[in-house]
């Protein structure tokens, strides 16, 4: 038997490995996106003061990681990809305080616009950009 056969197929899967993880790189850019749309929505639907503020800037922060996600290789992709999960982490955690025991003066109820929604999306998110940070770092010392 030839070696050129086992050579192939690990073409096969690294082209394939590759695509897999520039699919989950979409899928994550997509639920920063989503996560902030919900906080742009928010403040044009009237939510002001310093909430109002923190939503902007998760918004401005949420487009900046998604682009990131999509342009950057190697080490900085790596960076994003931590950054990322990081940011939809606290921001997930920081509207979890906010229904329970409150942050920064702010106690938010389900019955409030898109609460539920919002959970669903950062926890989703949360497990997609795990599974990202995870490609990269792998695909990190494969290469």
């Amino acid at each position: 038997m030839s070696s050129q056969p086992w050579v192939t197929s690990t073409r096969n899967l690294t082209g394939a490995s590759q695509r897999a993880l520039m699919a989950w790189r979409l899928l994550s850019t997509i639920m920063l996106l989503a996560m902030g749309g919900i906080h742009l929505f928010l403040v044009f639907d009237g939510v002001g003061g310093t909430l109002g503020k923190l939503f902007i800037l998760n918004a401005i922060g949420s487009l900046v990681l998604a682009a990131a996600l999509m342009v950057l290789r190697g080490r900085l992709l790596a960076l994003a990809t931590v950054l990322s999960l990081l940011f939809m982490v606290g921001t997930l955690l920081a509207l979890v305080l906010a229904l329970t025991v409150g942050v920064f003066g702010i106690h938010e109820v389900m019955s409030f616009t898109l609460v539920p929604t919002t959970l669903v999306v950062e926890s989703i998110g949360t497990v997609i950009l795990a599974v990202t940070v995870a490609l990269v770092l792998r695909s990190r010392r494969t290469t």
